[in-house]
């Protein structure tokens, strides 16, 4: 079976905009840069649209050196390039890992628009994924997310005001797999690039937010509960799209055909 790349989507700072590209690199993390920042509380917990909804208004862009974000909750940009220095100890969903704080102005820039205290970090080490023996940065448990247009496209067949595809976040957006095709798809392969795809994607409130204007509506999940809840690993969950684990590196592009098994 084939399957086109409708879209690529990387996303700089953890649970922040997104970067829409032509083409991307695909490592053993992920695509690069993806989730490559993120912002913690003092106490070293991320932060998330969940209780942070705003978020969504950051507009961030990182060319390998220097980080730039934009945004209507700040009268001007960050602009600062990535720094070394010791690993801090952090933690997303309660699992530890690592990043190397990005320093006072990038904390006082992201703290003052969003305002809780708060400091940027940038990851460094080695993650494991939650299964299939993979890598990952920030990502919450899995490098890289798939999603159809054509299930986009049937979930708004089924709700009153049509949902764009920014609110579920997906690094890659397939066309030609008709509704829920990616739900039986295992490996995707281009060129020398392939990914398995390990498991549904569990979906939660961040649906419901609006991400260009961060107003969140109860909906979206709403809609999804009704007839896409199931049991998976022995928990029911919301799905819509999938997770899935770099087996091979190499470059992925807008328009790409892939092969699907």
């Amino acid at each position: 079976m084939i399957a086109i790349v409708a879209a690529l989507n990387v996303f700089p700072v953890k649970s922040a905009g997104g970067v829409a590209l032509a083409e991307a690199e695909l490592t053993p993390n992920g695509l690069r840069h993806d989730r490559e920042f993120m912002l913690v509380r003092p106490d070293g917990r991320h932060l998330s649209q969940r209780e942070i909804p705003e978020l969504a208004l950051l507009r961030p862009d990182f060319d390998g050196v220097k980080l730039t974000v934009s945004s209507p909750l700040a009268d001007m940009p960050l602009v600062c390039e990535a720094v070394d220095g010791p690993a801090l100890d952090v933690t997303v969903h309660k699992r530890p890992c690592q990043g190397v704080d990005q320093g006072d102005e990038a904390a006082r820039w992201f703290s003052a628009a969003l305002g809780t205290p708060c400091r940027l970090v940038r990851f460094t080490g080695t993650r494991p994924t939650l299964t299939g023996g993979g890598t990952l940065t920030f990502a919450d448990g899995y490098p890289v997310s798939v999603l159809s247009a054509e299930s986009l496209d049937d979930l708004n067949r089924r709700v009153e005001d049509p949902l764009q595809m920014a609110r579920f976040r997906p690094n890659i957006v397939l066309r030609g797999l008709g509704p829920y095709g990616e739900d039986a798809a295992t490996r995707l392969r281009s060129g020398t690039a392939e990914i398995e795809l390990v498991r549904p994607t569990g979906r939660c409130v961040i649906i419901n937010t609006d991400q260009e204007t961060a107003r969140r509506a109860p909906g979206p999940l709403r809609a999804l509960a009704r007839y896409r809840t199931a049991r998976f690993d022995g928990a029911r969950e919301i799905m819509f799209g999938r997770l899935g684990v770099p087996r091979a590196t190499g470059v992925l592009r807008v328009g790409d055909e892939l092969a699907v098994s």
